[in-house]
């Protein structure tokens, strides 16, 4: 009996801990959201575009019923006094339950994130427990968020899964920009005199005609994303665009170089030899001399020599000391224009306070409440850049050396 006992007890208990699914939500009731655009209205109000999958087309290559063809995805908007108002406005137009646990992309339009600025905003996704805040921030460069989101791009089904691909491989490939997540921005414009960094998107083409299947019917669309810049935000709201040098040299200082390729003159030709990177590392330290901070930034690469438009001896040591030395000096002078820009907007987005904050933190608390505007626009940086030179591809000799040989 005494057994008995404990064996009912036991199960019963068991019975307690494996409970049932209380909070179940059937797939066929969920509208799985992929991206969502925020904009703001003319009266003051949010606008929000959100990006729908469509599953079944998703898998069957765009097929709908009768053979006809239908989008990925779908749009559906709202507006509201907020974003939490907007997305229960938007629950009205679609017989699905908005899902947010998949949203790997969060568009701001300029305009909103110029002029009001994205803490208000980020406090809204940050306090939604299911909304992740390892999803991607961009910023719509000379467009509105809905405009991105809307757009219909090939190769790529899922449009969000084209801006996430098309910045992690230009990030890794080229380095004017950067993979960004909401919780990075959140804790950049948390941290004390920093500024935030967040890539910008733009759309190419008419609007109109991005929405619609066509234009995914032609071998070069006449409408198509693209990365496009470097949003400088202070204090939240965007502050100005960078583009070219002083966004890789941005990027650079960030540590968040994956690889890229440095173009140097020779011989009297301008960018004649291509130095592609293979490995960089970027640490940056700091002192405080007679309650003045001083940063220093140093940088060592190590890359391959991809193309050479000119005659040149690659197997004399002296040589590839020359062009290591012209790398040092190119990527210098892209360091020096990013930081020379950064001090202009008076915006520390490349965590030099932070730095200061981390190594010297009594010190940083008496230039905290006025570095971005005393402090770091007149901040003294020495950047020191090694560079080397591992690999020459396949060949040592130059093509073209053997060429002009042949031709005496």
């Amino acid at each position: 009996m005494k057994r008995k006992g404990v064996f009912l007890l036991l199960m019963m208990t068991m019975t307690l801990l494996l409970t049932s699914c209380w909070s179940k939500k059937e797939l066929t009731d969920l509208a799985i959201v992929s991206a969502m655009g925020i904009d703001e209205t003319k009266d003051g109000r949010f606008h929000l575009t959100l990006q729908i999958i469509n599953p079944g087309n998703v898998a069957g290559g765009m097929q709908g019923g009768g053979g006809s063809q239908s989008p990925p995805v779908t749009i559906y908007s709202a507006s509201g006094d907020n974003i939490v108002e907007a997305s229960r406005r938007a629950s009205g137009r679609i017989s699905r339950r908005l899902y947010y646990a998949h949203t790997n992309l969060v568009v701001v339009g300029e305009k909103l994130a110029r002029k009001e600025g994205l803490n208000t905003l980020i406090d809204s996704l940050d306090r939604d427990p299911e909304f992740r805040n390892t999803s991607t921030l961009v910023v719509a460069k000379n467009s509105t968020a809905a405009d991105l989101v809307k757009t219909l791009t090939p190769v790529d089904k899922i449009p969000a899964n084209k801006v996430l691909k098309t910045l992690e491989f230009t990030e890794r490939k080229w380095g004017e920009n950067v993979k960004t997540s909401l919780q990075e921005v959140m804790k950049s414009i948390e941290s004390p005199g920093r500024g935030a960094v967040v890539s910008g998107f733009r759309l190419v083409g008419n609007p109109q005609q991005a929405q619609k299947l066509d234009n995914l019917q032609e071998s070069a669309p006449g409408a198509t994303l693209r990365a496009s810049g470097i949003a400088v935000l202070k204090q939240g709201k965007l502050v100005d665009w960078l583009y070219g040098k002083p966004a890789r040299g941005t990027v650079w200082i960030l540590n968040k170089i994956q690889g890229t390729n440095i173009n140097i003159d020779w011989a009297g030709k301008k960018e004649a030899i291509a130095y592609q990177t293979v490995r960089q590392k970027t640490s940056v330290s700091a002192q405080v001399k007679n309650g003045k901070p001083h940063i220093s930034v140093h940088t060592r690469v190590e890359g391959d020599i991809g193309d050479m438009e000119v005659p040149v001896d690659i197997t004399n040591p002296k040589v590839i000391t020359k062009i290591e030395q012209s790398v040092r000096k190119e990527i210098k002078k892209e360091l020096r224009t990013a930081i020379e820009r950064a001090q202009k907007n008076k915006t520390d987005i490349l965590g030099f306070g932070e730095v200061v904050h981390r190594t010297r933190p009594n010190q940083f608390k008496k230039l905290k409440t006025e570095w971005n505007d005393v402090y770091f626009p007149k901040l003294d940086v020495d950047i020191t850049v090694e560079a080397y030179v591992r690999r020459a591809g396949l060949r040592n000799k130059s093509f073209l050396s053997g060429v002009k040989e042949n031709q005496k």
